[in-house]
């Protein structure tokens, strides 16, 4: 049974990421004002990290 929560939980976090990511490479992807090289480093940095990363980008872009 222990098991069985280790994996449910594993594959939350494994959902989350992956939400994450497409979300900021989405959004990265949206944004025009960034050249082809800088959507690629962050979009790059949104497969990796999306969470840390996504409040970087947010940062950056204001």
């Amino acid at each position: 049974m222990t098991e069985l929560i280790i994996y449910a939980i594993i594959f939350l976090l494994l959902i989350g990421h992956t939400l994450m990511a497409a979300k900021m490479y989405r959004q990265v992807h949206e944004n025009k004002t960034l050249s082809l090289q800088e959507r690629n480093h962050w979009k790059l940095k949104a497969l990796v990290f999306p969470g840390y990363f996504w409040f970087k980008y947010k940062e950056s872009v204001k």
